[in-house]
């Protein structure tokens, strides 16, 4: 299933993608993409609805994030050892585990706000894995049981706030609008290997990345088990799980950085794209 959450910021209602890519109203069903609605039943429960008997959404309307309800969006650093190259940076023997403030997520096609004098904001796609079920201390063998799905996320980065001025990374990774999350949730029975899928990102239709994970440092299995041993994941927390090379700041023989009036569209296989403008924030 693909399910998604749609309408006006803070009031977004339940959907799924029906075969012919059109919205359904999930409303009559569950009151939210959040919760138990994640849990191996919960989403039995929705594949068992027939899509048909779903009111059709009319119109395109706003999507929300995927989402709702995230307790904590977990992010994790220099997760692709070519990224890492790029960046100047050894390939990390441990996961980099750091914050993005739940404040920033919002929706897939929503505007990325440069924040009040960034010279250095950043892009990076990657895939986001969605908890299902409370998971503590659990096995790198059973840790993909405790996943509901996958979505496309936009792990926005305002480098001099991450890198240069003291502290942790979280500083330059949680700006407002810096966690696009959707277009909609992929549930994990739909992704046959989280392990083979093909990711790109562009800006004003240049093509900067172009990877797959294939290519990560430590898999989803290794960091869902990983992080379980030192955080309970919750239904509805999200992991975000690095960017292959092509970032801005690897840029040679000058970085690139966004800037307002530009064009973001990023996608991964099988889960969708999203497309984001960029303004000054207010």
């Amino acid at each position: 299933m693909k399910l998604l959450r749609y309408g006006p910021k803070g009031h977004e209602k339940p959907g799924l993608l029906d075969a012919e890519g059109r919205i359904r109203a999930l409303s009559g069903a569950v009151a939210d993409i959040a919760g138990d609605v994640l849990s191996d039943a919960g989403l039995a429960q929705l594949r068992s609805i027939d899509p048909e008997t779903l009111p059709l959404v009319e119109g395109n309307p706003r999507l929300g994030p995927c989402v709702g309800q995230i307790g904590k969006m977990v992010a994790i650093g220099l997760n692709y050892a070519d990224h890492a190259e790029e960046a100047g940076m050894p390939v990390p023997s441990e996961p980099v585990v750091f914050n993005k403030w739940t404040s920033c997520i919002v929706g897939p096609n929503d505007d990325i706000e440069i924040p009040h004098g960034s010279k250095k904001t950043d892009w990076e796609v990657e895939l986001g894995v969605v908890i299902g079920k409370h998971a503590k201390n659990v096995s790198e063998a059973d840790a993909l049981n405790y996943v509901a799905g996958y979505c496309v996320i936009n792990d926005v980065s305002e480098r001099e706030w991450q890198i240069e001025r003291g502290g942790q990374w979280d500083k330059g990774k949680g700006f407002d609008t810096f966690g696009p999350t959707g277009p909609w949730l992929v549930t994990r029975d739909e992704v046959a290997d989280p392990q083979n899928l093909s990711m790109w990102l562009e800006v004003d239709g240049h093509r900067y990345q172009n990877g797959s994970t294939r290519t990560m440092v430590f898999t989803v299995a290794k960091l869902v088990s990983y992080l379980s041993q030192c955080v309970s994941l919750q239904p509805g927390d999200v992991i975000t799980t690095g960017t292959p090379p092509g970032v801005g700041m690897g840029i040679k023989p000058e970085p690139v950085y966004l800037k307002p009036g530009q064009t973001v569209r990023l996608g991964i296989e099988g889960l969708g794209v999203q497309t984001q403008k960029t303004r000054a924030a207010e």
